[in-house]
């Protein structure tokens, strides 16, 4: 009876260890969570300097050194590295002068492209960016604001960092060299925010983005570029 109860004791101790090992070998070979924005770097590249020039691929390039940079830092060091690149590599201007049109939201690639861009452009380039390097969706959304510019109040966006959901968010803005919390920009007052998850008023979800049109023709844009967003 004891070498039966022995010979369990292992029996058991076999399955389990069988079990382990198993399950380990499922979590190696299960691929790793893609990032929320996919694109062909080659194709992209091709889409700017047919569209712009070679002073677009070499743009690109810059890009995608810049992602590929920051691809092993933190979160908090990611949002320095991106915010840094669209404000020092594109200049600001107006859609009107830009692109001929009063409102025009341009992908990355046309921004690049153009190496000019309004303050969606800019928010757009910088969403994306942190997207691709795995930033979660949640986390960020684009906020447009009332901006106190000049003795004046005009219409803005920034790009909110939230580290938790109720969290004040961090400001990525082209206005502004610095990240910093929403409490230290009284120059902005908040209208509304939405990501690609929805519509929010304060921190509460009012509606689905697909309200929004230009945002539905932007993605549009996008996939034809050769983005997976």
């Amino acid at each position: 009876m004891l070498l039966s109860f022995a010979w369990l004791r292992l029996f058991l101790r076999s399955k389990i260890a069988l079990f382990v090992l198993a399950a380990l070998l499922v979590l190696v070979w299960l691929p790793m969570s893609a990032p929320a924005l996919q694109f062909e770097a080659t194709k992209i590249r091709q889409t700017a300097v047919s569209r712009f020039g070679a002073r677009a691929g070499t743009a690109v390039d810059r890009w995608l050194a810049n992602l590929e940079s920051a691809r092993s830092l933190g979160e908090r060091r990611q949002l320095d590295a991106v915010n840094d690149f669209w404000n020092m590599n594109v200049m600001a201007g107006e859609d009107i002068h830009i692109w001929g049109q009063l409102d025009y939201w341009a992908t990355p690639i046309e921004t690049l492209g153009k190496g000019a861009a309004d303050c969606e452009d800019f928010v757009i380039g910088k969403y994306f960016s942190l997207l691709h390097l795995g930033v979660p969706n949640e986390k960020l959304r684009l906020i447009y604001v009332r901006a106190q510019v000049g003795g004046q109040s005009i219409a803005h966006m920034v790009l909110g960092y939230y580290p938790t959901p109720q969290a004040e968010p961090l400001l990525l803005d082209n206005l502004s060299g610095s990240i910093r919390p929403a409490s230290q920009r009284p120059d902005l007052t908040p209208v509304f925010s939405f990501n690609s998850q929805g519509v929010y008023v304060g921190n509460t979800q009012k509606g689905s983005v697909d309200s929004i049109s230009r945002w539905r023709g932007l993605l549009e844009k996008m996939r034809k570029e050769g983005f997976v967003p």
